[in-house]
């Protein structure tokens, strides 16, 4: 039970910071979101608003992943739309109020900590992609460059895709990436 308290605190979290950025996610927010009571963050959370950014960045950098693994056994093509799929998915549910919460704890002013953190999520991330690429037939030093590409520019259409209240920007980096990622095999 107290588990459960913890993990909904960690994903309410998550989303805020997915919608707000660290700044704009209060602890008040974390608990209006996940319906706990106010003692939960003393006794899950001591450290307060900086251990809650580390515990969701922690989710990002193992639960979140589970659905890139759901991807292997897929092709070049497969992996790309299933990636951006993820993202649409978040940009869906959350009426595009919502991007990507690594990203958010980068572009704020969250400690190093955090931003150590969100550096090693997006590490882990890329070498899950590049492993998935490689195992879909792309040569090692040509899969980690595409991954770093599908990833960087996923991020970028996030942004647009936010912005416009539009999926065009995923649409279009999907095309172009289809494209080039025929060539890899």
């Amino acid at each position: 039970m107290a588990g459960d308290v913890r993990q909904r605190m960690v994903l309410s979290a998550l989303y805020l910071i997915a919608e707000r950025g660290v700044e704009g996610t209060s602890i008040a927010d974390v608990l209006e979101r996940s319906g706990a009571p106010r003692g939960s963050v003393y006794h899950h959370f001591p450290g307060g608003k900086d251990e809650i950014v580390g515990a969701a960045m922690e989710y990002m950098a193992t639960d979140a992943r589970v659905p890139l693994r759901a991807l292997h056994g897929s092709g070049v093509a497969g992996i790309v739309t299933g990636f951006i799929n993820l993202w649409r998915g978040v940009l869906t549910r959350s009426e595009f109020a919502a991007g990507c919460a690594t990203a958010g704890v980068t572009v704020s002013g969250a400690p190093e900590t955090a931003r150590a953190a969100a550096r090693k999520v997006f590490e882990l991330w890329i070498a899950d992609l590049t492993e998935l690429l490689e195992a879909a037939g792309v040569d090692r030093s040509k899969a980690a460059d595409f991954a770093w590409m599908l990833f960087a520019s996923t991020e970028g259409a996030l942004v647009f895709a936010r912005a416009e209240h539009s999926m065009r920007a995923l649409d279009l980096v999907e095309q172009q990436l289809l494209s080039l990622g025929a060539t890899l095999v």
